[in-house]
């Protein structure tokens, strides 16, 4: 029997990038092992053609490709838990209804990014709580697997627009939000945030859980969303990215209002003057 192939792609910094090229040559999901990003591929695959896709999106990679046995998926649904992060819990299908449906955010584990297994997204969950009551209009930037709307939501926002570029991950994030009876105020749009976000200014608070050279790309357009008084989250950064972030964001538009670490990363909470 022929055995799946293993990826590991290290030392990217262009990590969307990668993940791009990943799902492009037929990764049906991703993980993060630490700093590296980690996925599987069917028997077959041809891996000098999957190599050369992940160097042309970061030159600098290092990739490393092995054989893996067949997925144990009985082991891999035993693996994934539930995470209490404050008022909420984030729990797969199966565990869901071992808590309160009202503060559950139910997420099926696909290739999105958002299942509450990775600190940036608890992180985001965190700071949201600081926030002492969540706003009119949220906007989710890269919203995966919509964990973060849906959590907004159950947190009390009115509005989410829970934007997302990926097709692949559409339907994972419209099914997540009808499992949580939440379509009354999330609503999942297909498209550039970067293009969308202005469209739906002013923006009461703005989730981003992003790589960082991506977030600061992004910065000057969440700037001119977010009203006066409004918030913004940022995600996904390491720690050690952290002096380079504050320098980007500044201290002319916005106010430090709350950090938040969890192992290597950091996430923000920004208050707009």
């Amino acid at each position: 029997m022929r055995e799946w192939v293993t990826v590991r792609v290290g030392q990217s910094t262009n990590r969307v990038g990668v993940i791009d090229a990943l799902f492009g040559a037929g990764s049906t999901g991703v993980q993060e092992d630490g700093l590296d990003i980690v996925t599987h591929f069917p028997p077959g695959t041809s891996i000098e053609e999957l190599r050369d896709s992940i160097l042309v999106a970061d030159p600098g990679a290092t990739v490393v490709t092995g054989e893996a046995p067949a997925a144990d998926w009985s082991a891999w649904r035993a693996s994934v838990r539930s995470h209490i992060v404050g008022r909420l819990t984030i729990a797969p299908p199966w565990l869901a209804s071992e808590f309160d449906a009202a503060t559950t955010v139910v997420i099926e584990p696909a290739m999105a990014f958002g299942t509450g297994e990775h600190p940036t997204t608890r992180g985001v969950i965190r700071l949201m709580q600081r926030i002492p009551e969540l706003p009119g209009l949220v906007a989710d930037l890269g919203a995966g697997s919509a964990v973060l709307s849906i959590a907004a939501a159950k947190l009390g926002a009115s509005r989410v627009a829970a934007i997302e570029l990926d097709c692949d991950a559409i339907g994972n994030a419209v099914e997540n939000v009808s499992a949580n009876a939440v379509t009354g105020q999330v609503h999942v749009i297909e498209g550039d945030a970067t293009s969308i976000l202005p469209l739906l200014a002013p923006v009461d608070l703005v989730l981003a859980n992003i790589v960082s050279s991506v977030l600061t790309g992004m910065l000057p357009a969440i700037t001119l969303a977010v009203r006066s008084g409004g918030h913004a989250i940022l995600s996904g950064i390491l720690n050690e990215e952290r002096p380079m972030m504050l320098g980007t964001i500044g201290t002319s538009d916005w106010r430090l209002a709350a950090q938040d670490a969890e192992g290597p990363w950091w996430s923000v909470l920004l208050e707009r003057l």
